[in-house]
Parts: structure tokens; C-alpha cells; sequence
């Protein structure tokens, strides 16, 4: 059963730059000069001697007697789902079948395994039709397995091989692109000539630089947080009773925490980036909580919101220390604890092992906190920081703390919280107007650059804060984009995450409006992500992106 406005977003046309509105032969990519990784040149070089240094690609209008011949091309959804994901294959389909009819689109199921796994779907015009302008990662599924071992590297060739690939569009995050870049710089090595080109996709908006402007499916999960947010600040302003503490996805920047922070000016909003740059103690940060708590109370107002990013537990020094010696002592004693039988022996033991201050830490955390610290890791090794609940650890340490104050005499208001956490209900929306354009673009950008012959590129659409009328396209080495970093005590190449900086106007933005906000109830309601209607309401960029490019 279709709801209505899913039959009326099958009929949505999304939007492209108008490079790409131009029969497709006519684009050609105009390379620049050469480029540089973002650090660790000499190192990034050296492991990517084929594809390093490639110059940027700009489209502009030309002659490519090339766009024509037929090609296999395979597309993978790797990682967490972010909207829009169904129009980059409905873009690459498109440019695909412009280009030459008899052109085949192979979907690999499950995510990357199916590459692997020589598991695939031809994808046609009726398969796609259904999945346009929708959310989700259903067209094909999506995973997280890395191409890592030679043995996985030899099937994905056999795969390409068997298929006749002649290349492969991955769509994902950091870690998907770099092994997008990866297996471009291994086909090159082997002469073959499966090429490889990257789609930047997450949510947490941490995948971006010059050339990449946003990744998709930033927009419309903000844009749902902050209708969830506005709900939720209404009805504290209503029932004036309670603290509301939500967290919010982004475990390695706080670019979603502040992206609705501006969209909905709630009384506090935490940013993980300026708490590791004031190397701010948990006991301070619940201190700075209160007395927002305690100012607000004299106003005869015991009612708040509070934004915490996911990753902030991380970002605070002195839990950052205890996290990392926590992952040392797990990795060193892995048989040993997985043999004890129960929470509170784990606890006992790791309380043992660990350093004098992080252990003080570790003890004043409560019980189930503890616990959560020393649940199983990522496949890096890591704490899953999705699991930590801190925004009910934050609540708890504020109402002791409050407690205390009260029997001083310095706060005589009331406090009683509810905890949320809003992730995936943003993952799988259906996609803003922003979004549906944006990875149409995308996708189309991928089979450009296919057509003009490059590999081990990420698809770039800019000047996104602008109408698409005014939107550029092109692509850019994702060497470009790497530096090395520490994983399972080995220094491998990364895609640099890209922080929230306090220097720049997003947040420079909210930093001069958060006390206001703080002391003075100030909600802002976005409501729900609208699809038809005057510009102002249904095709405005997120604030970030426009504050960004303002100007």
C-alpha cells in the first residue's frame, strides 16, 4: 500500500546544476592542477602510488565522443542509511541510460559483501520507479563489511571479472570511500580497468571540505531532528515541568547537535568539539548544566531542552583517557574478561586495571554506565558510544549535583527530566527537496566522471546554498582527502572526519545567541519537512550550509 505522498514524490523531477541539464556527450571534465592529501603526504603517497595526486575534475560543456559506449556498472550502499540514498542510484541510472540504452545497472545486495559475494540485481526503469525521491537503502540493502583481506580483494576482482564491470560507484561514508579509494588503487595495480568512484554519504555531516560541501542525507535528518526537537519544546513550554535531555547522532563531530541547535534555539546545547577544546571535566560540564537549571528556576521557569551530541563522552578529556585505556585493557585481556559471568565482576576487574585518575573517573560513573563502557566494540576496536546513554547520565549527575545545591540553599526550584535520543528515526525520511536534488546530482555526477574515464573520485555538486540553477559539479581525488591515523595499532589511511569549528560562522553563530537562549525560553519550531510551497519553506539549505556560504 503507497501512501499519498509517496505516490506524489514518485512524480517529483529532481533538480540538477545546468552543466548537467545539457545532452550528456557534451560534458567533459576539465582537470586542474595536481593535488595533496591533507597531511601525510610522503605516507599517503606511497600507499597509493596510482591514484595519488590526481587533479580536481570541473564539467564544462565540450565534446566526449566516449559517453556512448555501452558499460556494466555496479553500485553499492555501504554503511548506515542517510535519505536520499535512492536517488544516487536513480542519478547514476539516468546518466547511465542517457548516455547509451543497451548500459546495464547491477545493484550489489547486502552492501559491500555482495561484491564479494558475486550477489547482484540488474537494476531496471520499473525496478527503480518505486524508489524514487523515497528514503531508505531498501533498492539493494546496505552493509557494513570492509574489503580488507587479500582474499576479499580477489573476489571483488573475480566479480568484476565474471560481471564485465567496468566500474563500480560506492556510496557511503568515510570509511566506505576509503576503500572506495583502496580498490580504485588496487585495479590500477592489477591493470585492471574496473573504475571506482565515491559518493559522499552520512547524516552526521562530518564527511566534507572545500569541494564537498555537505554530504547527503545531512539535511533532511536535521531537518527531522528539529521538528522532533520543536514538538518536544512546545510541549515543555506547555506543560512547564519538565528538562527534556536528547541526544543526537554524530559521534565524531557535533555538526547535527548544532545544525538543530540553530534551528530550534534550545536552552542548552552541548558541543563536543568546544568541550575538548576547554578540556572541560564531566563534573564541570554538569556544573555549567545546573546553574543554567538553577537561572532558569529563579524565573519561575523548572522547564528546559537540552542537545547532547552522541559522541561527546569521547570528547571530554578525562573520559577520552578512561575509554582508551578501557579498549587497551580489552584488547590485552580479551579471553580473560569475556570469561567473567557477570556485569559486576566486569566491573571489579577493569577497576583494577586501570590508572589511578582513570579509575577515580571510572568509579564516580554510575553502575549501568560502567556497564555500557564495557559492552562489545566496533569493528575498530571502539567503544560503541551509540550505547552509552549520557544523556541519562548527564540528568542523574545534575540532579545529585541540584540536590546538593538545595541543601546549600542555591536552588530552589524543582528539576525533573526525561531522557530521548533521536538517530534512526532520521536515517530512512523521506528525503528533503535539498536531498532529492542533491543525490540526483550526485548520481549522475558519478556516471560523468565513469564516462570520462577517471577512478578513485568522489562525486562533488557546489554551491549548494545557492538554487540548483546556480549549483556546480565535478569530482575530486579522495586521496585528497586522507591522512593517517591509528587503527588497531597500525597507522592506516583515512578519510579525515571533518570537526564543527569554533572559528567559523555556524558556530560563532550560535555562540552569540546561546546565552539569551539559555536564561530566556526562545524555542524556534521548525515543523515538518515540507515538499510543495514557496521556496522559503520547502527548498531552503540547512542553516549551517547557508551560514557557511554567506556572502
Amino acid at each position: 500500500m503507497q501512501s499519498p505522498l509517496q505516490v506524489a514524490r514518485y512524480a517529483y523531477i529532481p533538480k540538477l546544476p545546468p552543466v548537467l541539464k545539457q545532452p550528456i556527450e557534451h560534458v567533459v571534465a576539465r582537470l586542474g592542477e595536481a593535488t595533496e592529501s591533507e597531511s601525510d603526504q610522503a605516507g599517503i603517497r606511497e600507499l597509493f602510488p596510482h591514484t595519488y595526486g590526481k587533479p580536481i575534475a570541473e564539467f564544462i560543456e565540450g565534446s566526449n565522443p566516449n559517453v556512448g559506449t555501452r558499460r556494466t556498472v555496479g553500485v553499492v550502499l555501504s554503511g548506515g542509511q542517510a535519505p536520499g540514498g535512492h536517488n544516487v542510484i536513480a542519478g547514476l541510472f539516468d546518466g547511465l541510460k542517457a548516455a547509451n540504452q543497451d548500459s546495464t545497472l547491477l545493484g550489489f545486495l547486502g552492501g559491500p559483501s555482495g561484491i564479494t559475494d558475486d550477489s547482484v540485481r540488474e537494476i531496471t526503469a520499473d525496478y527503480l520507479a518505486e524508489f524514487r525521491n523515497t528514503g531508505g537503502f531498501d533498492v539493494i540493502g546496505s552493509g557494513r563489511t570492509k574489503i580488507e583481506t587479500d582474499e576479499q580483494f580477489e573476489a571483488v576482482a573475480q566479480t568484476c571479472k565474471t560481471r564485465g564491470i567496468d566500474a563500480i560507484v560506492v556510496i557511503g561514508g568515510d570509511d566506505s570511500n576509503t576503500n572506495a579509494a583502496v580498490l580504485a588503487e588496487y585495479f590500477l595495480a592489477r591493470g585492471m580497468k574496473t573504475q571506482v568512484i565515491g559518493v559522499p554519504k552520512t547524516i552526521d555531516g562530518d564527511l566534507k571540505n572545500a569541494y564537498i560541501e555537505t554530504s547527503f542525507g545531512f539535511d533532511t535528518a536535521t531537518k527531522t531532528y528539529a521538528e522532533l526537537i520543536g514538538n518536544i519544546a512546545r510541549d515543555a513550554n506547555s506543560a512547564k515541568k519538565y528538562w527534556h535531555f536528547i541526544k543526537l547522532m554524530g559521534r565524531s563531530a557535533s555538526h547535527i547537535a548544532l545544525e538543530c541547535a540553530l534551528q530550534t534555539r534550545p536552552n542548552i546545547c552541548l558541543v563536543s568539539e568546544e568541550v575538548a577544546e576547554r578540556k572541560q571535566t564531566l563534573d564541570s560540564i554538569v556544573t555549567e548544566i545546573c546553574a543554567v537549571v538553577a537561572k532558569r528556576a529563579e524565573n519561575g521557569e523548572n522547564f528546559g531542552v537540552a542537545l547532547v551530541p552522541e559522541g561527546l563522552i569521547e570528547f571530554i578529556p578525562e573520559m577520552g583517557t578512561l575509554i582508551a585505556e578501557i579498549n587497551d585493557v580489552l584488547a590485552a585481556a580479551a579471553d580473560e574478561f569475556a570469561g567473567l559471568k557477570d556485569a559486576e565482576h566486569q566491573i571489579e576487574f577493569m577497576s583494577g586495571k586501570l590508572s589511578t585518575d582513570s579509575v577515580r573517573v571510572f568509579d564516580s560513573l554510575p553502575k549501568g554506565i560502567q556497564a555500557q563502557l564495557l559492552m562489545d566494540r566496533d569493528p575498530h576496536g571502539n567503544v560503541q558510544v551509540s550505547r552509552i546513554e549520557t544523556e541519562k547520565l548527564l540528568t542523574e549527575m545534575v540532579a545529585e549535583k541540584l540536590e546538593e545545591m538545595k541543601k546549600r540553599g542555591t536552588f530552589k526550584g524543582k528539576f525533573s527530566a526525561l531522557n530521548h535520543f533521536f538517530g534512526y528515526e532520521g536515517r530512512c525520511a523521506f528525503p528533503s527537496n535539498f536531498d532529492s536534488d542533491y543525490c540526483y546530482a550526485l548520481g549522475y555526477t558519478a556516471f560523468v566522471l565513469i564516462a570520462n574515464g577517471v577512478t578513485g573520485y568522489l562525486a562533488s555538486v557546489r554551491n549548494l546554498a545557492r538554487p540548483a540553477e546556480r549549483w556546480t559539479a565535478g569530482g575530486i581525488p579522495i586521496t585528497m582527502m586522507m591522512n593517517l591515523e591509528q587503527r588497531h595499532g597500525k597507522k592506516k589511511p583515512v578519510i579525515r572526519k571533518a570537526l564543527v569549528e569554533l572559528d567559523a560562522p555556524p558556530f560563532k553563530a550560535f555562540a552569540a545567541e546561546r546565552k539569551t537562549w539559555a536564561v530566556k525560553t526562545s524555542f524556534s519550531f521548525p515543523g515538518a519537512i515540507q515538499y510543495f510551497g514557496p521556496d522559503e519553506v520547502c527548498n531552503q539549505p540547512t542553516i549551517t550550509l547557508k551560514l557557511e556560504q554567506q556572502g
